[in-house]
């Protein structure tokens, strides 16, 4: 099933729009270029050299100082976004109160929902899967039939095994190059995958990274006995829930604080989302007009 975004949410993303710290290229997309050229917005003037356009030179100057002299003006540039999904094994987990919707669900929604942005401002997206039953990449491009290509890659992504392997890690490091933002949709529970984001973001590379985690993660309101299985390696720990739930609350915490200082310390922008909450919220804490950037915040609140 092609990932859906609802009429809300969908009429909710008008409010947003992708930005990035460092951009360049060619075309008409809505972000100001470094390069100059046959732009909208005056940069300066240079001297005429052959093969420039006769057009683009100022005829008013050229009656003043009987000199030939081009206008040059920024281009409108435009963004590409990577959409860098996980998905391991972790990622196939539910709430017991929405069964139907899995961690991966919503990486897929926030990542069509990333797409109509791009889409809407004329961008180059692209995608990649880090783990998963299938290999999902496609390449950066623009237009509404990358973004079919695009989602149709997110309907066939299945959750499974463990973290990405360096055969895998391939793609991402060859052809997500820089200036770029990226996308990192994740619970990031392997190192591995935290790895990624660090060092796209040490290459300069814009990394902006989700935290997707049930309620059940974020709260353990299990009682009695319970078996817990690890997805990837099969692992499993019975306990009594009542007796380990401080515990796990005080390590759990622990563990997201420091994925957002480890985050925050590379100049990553990183929210958390938890699937009992309306997903629009993580989109606007990364792109509403207002958004930050470099500072991890939870999108919940």
């Amino acid at each position: 099933m092609l990932p859906s975004i609802s009429p809300e949410l969908r009429a909710r993303l008008r409010e947003l729009r992708l930005a990035a710290r460092h951009a360049s290229g060619d075309g008409l997309g809505q972000h100001v270029s470094r390069s100059r050229g046959a732009g909208l917005e005056f940069a300066q003037y240079r001297a005429y050299e052959p093969g420039d356009e006769l057009r683009r030179i100022d005829w008013k100057l050229y009656a003043r100082s009987d000199r030939y002299f081009v206008r040059e003006a920024e281009r409108d540039s435009p963004l590409t976004a990577w959409l860098v999904l996980d998905a391991s094994a972790s990622m196939r987990q539910c709430d017991a109160a929405r069964p139907h919707v899995s961690k991966l669900d919503a990486a897929k929604t926030l990542a069509a929902c990333t797409i109509e942005l791009a889409l809407r401002q004329g961008d180059r997206f692209g995608v990649l899967a880090l783990g998963g039953t299938t290999p999902t990449f496609v390449p950066a491009a623009s237009g509404a039939r990358q973004r079919d290509r695009c989602l149709l890659e997110l309907a066939r992504l299945n959750a499974g095994g463990g973290g990405p392997d360096a055969s895998a890690l391939t793609p991402l490091w060859e052809r997500i190059q820089s200036p770029a933002m990226v996308l990192l949709l994740s619970d990031f529970f392997d190192d591995a995958i935290v790895d990624v984001a660090v060092r796209l973001a040490i290459a300069r590379r814009e990394v902006l990274s989700v935290q997707l985690l049930t309620a059940e993660e974020r709260d353990f309101p299990f009682v009695g006995g319970h078996r817990f299985v690890d997805p990837e390696t099969g692992s499993e720990r019975r306990v009594d829930a009542a007796s380990v739930r401080d515990e796990y609350l005080d390590c759990f915490s622990a563990a997201r604080a420091a994925l957002a200082q480890r985050f925050a310390a590379v100049g990553i922008g990183h929210v958390d989302y938890t699937l009992d909450r309306p997903l629009i919220e993580p989109l606007r804490a990364l792109f509403a007009p207002t958004a930050g950037r470099g500072m991890a915040t939870e999108a919940a609140t």
